[in-house]
């Protein structure tokens, strides 16, 4: 506890935030990996939840970088639409590939969350954590976030492009570079739409900053909402 009260002092003192001059809640005192003082929904405001929130965050931050490189590599293949892959034929046929995967998953799964309750660490069946390559240190747990955050933008990404435009990530691009002016998200048909929410999350840093100066700071109560 000494230990982590020093860490979080130094944090607490002088670390990057998520927008210059942003005041971070008390509860985030920048000893989680990844912790940029980010928390508008007060989510980590309930201490007895914010270690699942920290696994949650980690694992669809896995899953989405292997998507997005898998859709990356299948796409630079030629291999056609990634979102059709599932209606293509493999070795395995539909129903049998579903009941392997449910029966591979679960087990994985329950290990994992049984793995997680006794550590704290995410690992597979009786590797907690899961190292085999001895890389973890902070800096690592670090990075591991920030990519899985930047996977997770880029998934949604390539399914709202492959939805308004009917493109892959690379075919997009390609478009793009040929007649930049014409193929891009502003010459869309969800153009007006992407404008407002970028107007819209310019304004958002403005807001927050705003509401605390006249609070004094003091919004600690855990909420659903920022409001």
């Amino acid at each position: 506890q000494v230990r982590r009260g020093r860490v979080a002092a130094r944090a607490g003192a002088d670390r990057p935030l998520w927008f210059p001059g942003a005041k971070a809640p008390e509860y985030l005192d920048g000893t989680m990996a990844g912790d940029r003082g980010f928390d508008p929904l007060r989510f980590c405001g309930n201490k007895n939840l914010v270690k699942w929130y920290q696994e949650a965050e980690l694992m669809n931050g896995r899953w989405s970088m292997a998507a997005v490189a898998g859709i990356l590599f299948t796409d630079l293949l030629g291999k056609g639409p990634w979102w059709e892959a599932g209606a293509k034929e493999y070795f395995l046929d539909t129903k049998t590939l579903l009941v392997v995967e449910i029966v591979v998953m679960a087990v994985l799964e329950a290990a994992r969350l049984e793995g997680f309750k006794k550590t704290g660490e995410c690992g597979v069946l009786g590797s907690f954590p899961f190292d085999p390559l001895g890389m973890k240190s902070e800096e690592m747990k670090v990075k591991e976030v920030k990519n899985g955050r930047l996977a997770m933008l880029a998934f949604l990404g390539f399914c709202s492009q492959a939805a308004v435009t009917g493109m892959g990530p690379i075919e997009g691009l390609k478009a793009h570079i040929a007649d930049p002016f014409h193929n891009n998200i502003y010459t869309s048909k969800v153009g007006n739409e992407f404008l407002l929410a970028v107007i819209v999350a310019s304004a958002w840093p403005m807001y927050i900053a705003g509401k605390n100066a006249i609070s004094g700071g003091e919004d600690e109560e855990f909420r659903p909402i920022p409001w």
